[in-house]
């Protein structure tokens, strides 16, 4: 294990050194949704994109499965590593791992076996059934190969191997870009070539991780001999890993939201927040790499009760992420009309996409305190917390507002009311950190003697 990087004497150092490969691999996974799409559409088949979009809510599952046993898995792992039981970190890894390949298996034949009724559910019709259908059996096929492709690329990560985790990502990207208008267009293959390219990628992925997990890697373990682990430990995995995976629900879910409250105001309108939402996720994106990057350092200083290095650390990743996060603001508020356009040139599509762009970036800053402390619950073990805030920005305080919003303001409403939520679910956050790391003396202490007895 990389141990120097958590003893590492400037904090500041660690931080950018775990979060940058996270960021690439963020930036890599965006090239990648965008020249994905990009293949497709040269088909210039309607039905053939339409078929291939549908097929986007069953990859958001697996990868908000995938997600359970990698987030949960890594969040534990960390804490493990600060506490220095190096068994139970084995344990534990080769747990994620097989589960995770077990889970997998389990939903693509669940898939599999109920593919037509899922397919109309998902709101495939007689002209996009048979490439929906394509693109869907190959995903199904392919589910324990893409679940577990989030496993080793976080727990990785935890054991403090950022770069190689990232390397992983970017060979399955680039694997899967290459093959994209090969199967799709050269082979014809259309919908099922997409899935197959996108299989093969993460499969790319999977066996990459797994070679330096059994070459390099001095904690982690594949053996399935040591597959078993306490009750307590599987509590935590699924206790964090369950809100990380809403994270990824709730996401798609305020997306179709948002289309439905637009519907009234016509297609062009439904357009441009695509289109803000897409350039948007570009600052969301790296925000989230830079979160996530110190995980491992939440983990392991916690897991070690170094409550000395772990202040330290939230005071570094405060002001470095608000910093970032209004850079970003501030970039893309003054550069909107023209990101606008260069995706579509409609001066109708620019006016509606550049307002909503600017509300969807305008509180950036508190969309990334927000993702901080719910990433400080995760990496620390603090269940409830994590679960709640994982709901609220994109869940039940995003439905509350948007409904309140839609009735009362109408379109300057729906698309102001993220904007709204993001400001009050960071109150709700810096509440919920200000209570379970601040707090007073008594509950500081009573805090570490969970830790030393955990």
């Amino acid at each position: 294990m990389e141990n120097s990087i958590f003893q590492e004497k400037k904090i500041s150092k660690a931080y950018i050194v775990l979060s940058m490969p996270l960021v690439m691999s963020m930036v890599v996974t965006l090239i990648y949704n965008l020249s994905d799409t990009f293949f497709v559409a040269q088909t210039n088949n309607t039905d053939l994109v339409a078929g291939v979009s549908l097929g986007t809510p069953i990859f958001t599952l697996l990868m908000a499965v995938g997600n359970i046993f990698a987030q949960g898995g890594s969040s534990l792992i960390s804490r493990l590593l600060g506490q220095q039981e190096q068994d139970d970190v084995r344990r534990v890894s080769s747990f994620s791992f097989y589960v995770a390949i077990i889970t997998g298996a389990v939903i693509g034949a669940f898939l599999l076996v109920f593919r037509t009724p899922v397919l109309y559910v998902l709101g495939a019709n007689a002209q996009t059934i048979t490439h929906a259908s394509a693109y869907y059996t190959w995903l199904a096929i392919g589910a324990p190969v893409i679940v577990l492709s989030f496993i080793h690329s976080n727990l990785l990560r935890a054991e403090g191997r950022s770069k190689e985790s990232m390397i992983g990502s970017v060979i399955g990207t680039v694997v899967n870009i290459v093959l994209d208008p090969i199967l799709i267009s050269v082979l014809g293959l259309g919908a099922a070539g997409a899935a197959i390219a996108t299989v093969i990628g993460y499969l790319c992925t999977d066996v990459f991780l797994g070679i330096i997990v059994l070459r390099k890697s001095q904690s982690l373990s594949i053996q399935p001999k040591i597959i078993r682990i306490p009750g307590r430990f599987v509590g935590q995995i699924f206790g964090i890993g369950i809100p990380a995976a809403l994270v990824n629900i709730l996401q798609s879910i305020s997306m179709v939201l948002t289309n439905q409250f637009l519907l009234p105001f016509g297609n062009e309108a439904i357009a441009a927040m695509g289109i803000a939402q897409k350039i948007s996720m570009i600052a969301l994106l790296i925000i989230t790499g830079f979160c996530f990057g110190g995980s491992p350092l939440f983990g392991y200083y916690y897991g070690a009760n170094d409550r000395e290095r772990l202040q330290a650390c939230f005071q570094f990743s405060f002001r470095f992420l608000i910093i970032i996060a209004a850079i970003l603001t501030v970039f893309v508020y003054i550069a909107a009309p023209a990101l606008v356009s260069g995706m579509m040139d409609q001066e109708s599509i620019v006016a509606h996409g550049t307002l909503m762009l600017r509300w969807q970036v305008l509180t950036m800053v508190f969309v990334a305190i927000t993702m901080l402390i719910t990433i400080i619950c995760q990496s620390t073990g603090k269940i409830l917390p994590s679960f709640l805030l994982s709901i609220s920005r994109q869940g039940f305080v995003f439905v509350a507002v948007l409904l309140l919003a839609s009735q009362l303001f109408g379109y300057d409403g729906v698309i102001r009311a993220q904007a709204v939520a993001d400001i009050i679910s960071s109150a709700m956050a810096v509440v919920i950190f200000m209570k379970a790391f601040v707090g007073s003396p008594s509950e500081r202490k009573a805090s570490e003697d969970k830790v030393k007895a955990a």
